[in-house]
């Protein structure tokens, strides 16, 4: 008669793989944890929290970020890094005003022109790190200057704005009502900045997880030597990375321009810690290990509900940064932890 042995379970089998299993689902959740725990905060501290009015608001004040985090994600997918997003967002910003208020020009062209510079801005980032082989954060930061000055120059250090003196006279034209719409517009009672925010976003999480394309870019950030052995075209994704970084930076300061109705210089630079921010957090959402499009959304959701909760409990805005900076610290630790793991 043959005996059958029974696996010896001991008694901590069970609850170690427990503990693994709460672990693993706390790493998943827990930005959207803390998303909906600052929710419920600021709504028991402040009545006004939790409107429509409000959170059209919140949409409205994290869309130009946004843009700018999802350029910043576009990098980080093929492991780059792209910290010249916000000089080119303010580059965007006086290209689209000069358009208008300089050359009188309408509305096509006054989205066409500021986003060519993006994409000019993302090949030139392509070219120091894909043909000169810089490092991306330094390449980039480079950019940053360069881009920088380009704009300062150009305006002499001035805003563009209907009025202003240009070529020793009056400047003829005006930010036309047509691109004001574009930041201080509604789209079925939303803000139509959101709505754009909202369709990029979804055309950008189906080119990167349903194209190939868009696969292969997560290839080579994944592992770069794999990604050449297979013989993809890596230079030409990384290029189309630092592209598209570029192009969705000139869409933030589209919106950026829209909203305050002129060319404010340097205007996206403040904007650079929490686009970055919001893209990091994107990779300790729902545990993906890897930038995710729709990480970065949440992520800007969670820094602009914070902030707005925060400014509605009357704390002073130079406070808040210590704020963004603890969030940001947050974010790198479990994205770097969650990179360790992988």
């Amino acid at each position: 008669m043959t005996s059958t042995a029974t696996p010896t379970v001991t008694p901590t089998t069970v609850p170690v793989a427990t503990r693994s299993r709460r672990a693993d689902l706390t790493r998943r959740y827990a930005a959207l944890g803390v998303i909906v725990a600052l929710i419920v905060f600021f709504a028991v501290v402040n009545d006004n929290f939790l409107t429509f009015k409000n959170f059209t608001d919140i949409l409205k004040s994290v869309s130009v970020s946004a843009f700018l985090a999802l350029g910043v994600t576009f990098s980080l997918v093929v492991d780059g890094f792209d910290v010249s997003i916000g000089s080119t967002a303010s580059l965007a910003t006086i290209g689209a005003a000069a358009a208008m208020v300089y050359y009188q020009q309408e509305l096509f062209v006054a989205i066409l022109v500021p986003l060519l510079l993006g994409v000019l801005v993302g090949l030139a980032n392509a070219a120091l790190v894909v043909k000169l082989r810089l490092p991306d954060l330094l390449a980039t930061l480079a950019m940053l200057f360069v881009v920088n000055g380009i704009q300062l120059t150009y305006t002499s250090g001035y805003s563009i704005y209907a009025g202003v003196e240009h070529d020793g006279a009056p400047a003829p034209g005006i930010v036309i009502p047509s691109f004001l719409r574009i930041g201080q517009g509604t789209l079925l009672g939303l803000p139509f900045a959101a709505v754009l925010l909202l369709v990029v976003v979804v055309v950008a999480h189906l080119f990167l997880t349903r194209t190939t394309t868009g696969r292969h870019m997560y290839m080579v950030g994944g592992n770069v030597e794999a990604a050449r052995h297979f013989g993809l075209p890596v230079g030409r994704l990384k290029t189309l990375a630092y592209v598209l970084s570029g192009l969705l930076a000139a869409i933030g300061g589209i919106v950026l321009t829209s909203r305050i109705g002129s060319g404010q210089v340097s205007a996206g630079a403040p904007m650079l810690m929490d686009a970055v921010a919001a893209a990091y957090v994107g990779y300790a959402i729902f545990g993906q290990k890897r930038p995710s499009v729709v990480g970065t959304l949440l992520g800007a959701l969670l820094i602009g509900i914070l902030l707005n909760g925060l400014t509605m409990m009357s704390v002073p805005y130079y406070a808040q940064d210590i704020v963004k900076g603890g969030v940001f610290v947050v974010a790198l630790a479990f994205a770097f932890w969650r990179r360790k793991e992988a």
